[in-house]
């Protein structure tokens, strides 16, 4: 199997079973955080107060 981010082989049972390397799931991580950090709502996007 296939890392899903950079496309290595992984190694290990637990890597496998996360679908991405170590390296790779920590960098994931950090990206999935960051999106998660610069969305808004459509109520702050339309500047609606309730």
């Amino acid at each position: 199997m296939e890392c899903g981010r950079c496309g290595r082989k992984l190694k290990t049972q637990k890597s496998i079973d996360d679908g991405y390397g170590p390296v790779c799931k920590r960098k994931k991580a950090a990206e999935d955080a960051e999106f998660e950090r610069i969305q808004i709502t459509l109520d702050e996007l339309l500047g609606w107060s309730w």
